[in-house]
């Protein structure tokens, strides 16, 4: 079964979301035949790549707070976070273009790294004092060559823009046409939904669901085919 995961390292809900999928995976009975992949969304699309501002500034011009009630809301997801055993930094963390990052999660993807990558990047992001936007690309390269990649190769990844863009932009047309309009997005077989950080016992409902659901294979034998197996082929008598 394969779970497709969209979402933004620039994305709070996507940092708890991952953790508390994975504690219902954990427990997933099936887990090892479960296959995730981490598919790209933006929440900022339009973001220059060396536009970058302090959180608390950039959720008060997006969506009109007040600067105590975006401390608030940093609190809280702190909250949240911290019942998920995750490290949060409510305070000092800034906000930038998300698009190289994704690129560098496809090229991790082509060589089997795709998760310890992106878990570093919301551990960077989210919990460390270093920046992920305003360091430039060598920063990406450290947390890259962390995540077990050849440093050099994720180098001349970050230096060519149109390296993995394709499907960076394929990946978010796709959300669009199956509904998702934020993130975390979660696709279970292509057949169930769930949509948002919900909490670890709605994902195990999605992954029984998912895992009963799944069609088994309809065998079309009128019982006198010509076949072979362990113990030789069948040679008609006649």
């Amino acid at each position: 079964m394969r779970v497709e995961i969209w979402s933004d390292i620039a994305c709070p809900w996507c940092y708890v979301g991952k953790a508390r999928f994975e504690k219902a995976l954990e427990a997933f009975p099936h887990r090892d035949q479960v296959e995730v992949v981490h598919r790209s969304f933006e929440l900022d699309p339009g973001r220059p790549k060396g536009d970058v501002q302090p959180v608390l500034a950039m959720l008060t011009k997006k969506y009109g707070m007040s600067e105590a009630q975006a401390r608030t809301g940093e609190e809280n997801l702190g909250a949240q976070a911290a019942a998920e055993g995750l490290d949060y930094r409510t305070r000092d963390r800034d906000h930038g273009n998300t698009f190289d990052m994704h690129r560098l999660l496809h090229f991790a993807k082509e060589h089997g790294r795709q998760d310890e990558l992106i878990q570093l990047l919301y551990r960077a992001n989210f919990a460390e004092e270093r920046s992920v936007f305003s360091e430039g690309d060598e920063r990406l390269v450290e947390l890259a060559a962390e995540a077990g990649l050849d440093a050099e190769a994720a180098r001349e990844v970050l230096a060519d823009p149109a390296r993995y863009a394709d499907e960076v932009r394929a990946d978010e047309r796709e959300a669009a046409q199956l509904g998702a309009n934020g993130v975390p997005f979660f696709v279970l077989d292509r057949a169930y939904g769930v949509s948002g950080a919900q909490p670890a016992e709605v994902f195990t409902q999605a992954l029984t669901q998912a895992w009963q659901a799944r069609s088994p294979l309809k065998l079309i034998d009128d019982g006198g085919a010509q076949a072979c197996g362990p113990d030789g082929c069948a040679v008609p008598q006649h």
